[in-house]
């Protein structure tokens, strides 16, 4: 049998596409096929694909709506296509994928290779040493907003495979499945979809990226997805240039949050001006003024990051729904091991900078865990817990993720 048809996607093409959606896991789309119902008839799931993609013949199903609360109490609605689908977008993500990362802009790090969100922290602290004034610049709504006609007319500067272009079309345009009911999209592109965030990174380099840097010559902004930070030398260039970004994202069908975008002064030891905003929050850290010592010993003023109080909050919230200490027929050791991946991965994203600002946290784990040592030993006394967890501290040193890390008992 030909490997490939009308259309250039070959069997290898679906195959690393599909290694890459396994890796990534994921939920069941509308189908409620896992990733695990999808294996027991790989081939032939795989083939389908194939064949239909070879032939210009896929069409992509509803996407499932789903609902995940944000640490302010607010919902953030996510778009969960098929693992087939997910598997026929990333075919085109890896696809289209090499050619756009050769004109990206290097101050872009959201949703690609070899770029991360620390990598766009490091930049940022870097940028407000250097500048006292920045632009905290919220997009509101940029996946629901995206504008169908616009990203097509995009696609067309590096995009000439008629293919792709049809297949992009239909995901963009694909319904979504909200309460049973099928609703058809004339704008947006689904959070949670696999083609989505390049799509996006496509769109905001045309819309944003790449017009501040060659058209306004400026290079000091970070952008993570539709997060965005520019930095200035002043806080009358910040104005000036807040304005200017409302009118170029308004070109694109965009429009700024203007309760959450803001102009902030990095306020330190070495600038005085008075200013109400000196903070700000990005990926996950919040930027202000902090007290911190120099070489010599010397306290003074500095401007830096730490954990925000949103991501603290959302981890308090986690740990408080895990209720480890009801788990009173597990060993400490089970119990190190429910907890232990989850940590690690908080330690490493949050401890960057100011390592101990997190420190609170992990002793409100400890604290779980000293519940749960008294629920299961029936110790009526906190101190004799609180002891029993010391010893075994003391005899296992790196049974948790948090103790390995520091933050001890």
């Amino acid at each position: 049998m030909m490997e490939t048809k009308s259309v250039p996607v070959t069997k290898r093409m679906v195959w690393e596409a599909y290694k890459r959606v396994r890796t990534n896991n994921g939920a069941a789309g509308i189908d409620a096929v896992t990733i695990t119902k999808f294996e027991e008839k790989l081939a032939d799931n795989l083939y389908v694909i194939w064949n239909r993609m070879s032939s210009g013949s896929y069409f992509p199903p509803s996407v499932k709506r789903v609902g995940i609360p944000k640490a302010n109490g607010k919902i953030r609605e996510l778009g969960i296509p098929t693992v087939s689908d997910r598997t026929a977008q990333m075919v085109v993500k890896q696809y289209l994928e090499p050619r756009y990362e050769q004109i990206f802009s290097k101050n872009s790090f959201g949703y690609r290779p070899n770029k991360s969100a620390h990598q766009a922290l490091d930049q940022c602290v870097h940028n407000c040493r250097r500048h006292a004034w920045l632009i905290d610049l919220d997009i509101e709504g940029f996946f629901d907003n995206l504008q169908h006609d616009r990203m097509m007319e995009l696609l067309e500067k590096k995009v000439e495979e008629k293919w792709v272009k049809l297949y992009v079309s239909r995901w963009l345009k694909a319904s979504v499945l909200i309460e049973g009911k099928e609703q058809q999209r004339t704008k947006g592109t689904p959070q949670g979809g696999v083609i989505s965030p390049l799509l996006a990174n496509i769109y905001l380099h045309y819309a944003f990226d790449e017009w501040i840097e060659k058209e306004k010559g400026w290079q000091s902004w970070e952008r993570y997805a539709d997060d965005i930070i520019v930095h200035c030398v002043s806080k009358t260039v910040a104005e000036k240039m807040l304005l200017q970004i409302k009118e170029r994202l308004a070109m694109y069908g965009l429009k700024v949050n203007e309760t959450k975008t803001k102009i902030v002064y990095c306020k330190q030891e070495n600038r005085n001006e008075d200013y109400d905003s000196v903070s700000f929050d990005f990926l996950g850290y919040q930027f202000k003024p902090r007290k911190a010592k120099n070489k010599e010993g010397k306290v003074f003023t500095g401007y830096g990051a730490a954990i925000g109080q949103k991501a603290k909050k959302k981890i308090r919230m986690e740990i408080r729904d895990m209720q480890i200490d009801r788990y009173s027929q597990r060993t400490i050791e089970q119990i190190a091991i429910t907890l232990n991946a989850k940590v690690r991965g908080w330690i490493n994203y949050y401890t960057r900078y100011n390592k101990w600002a997190i420190g609170y946290i992990m002793h409100k784990l400890n604290d779980r865990v000293i519940q749960w040592i008294r629920r299961k030993f029936k110790v009526t006394s906190k101190y004799k817990a609180i002891a029993m967890l010391k010893r075994k501290q003391q005899l296992c040193p790196k049974l948790f993720a948090h103790w390995q890390a520091g933050f001890n008992v």
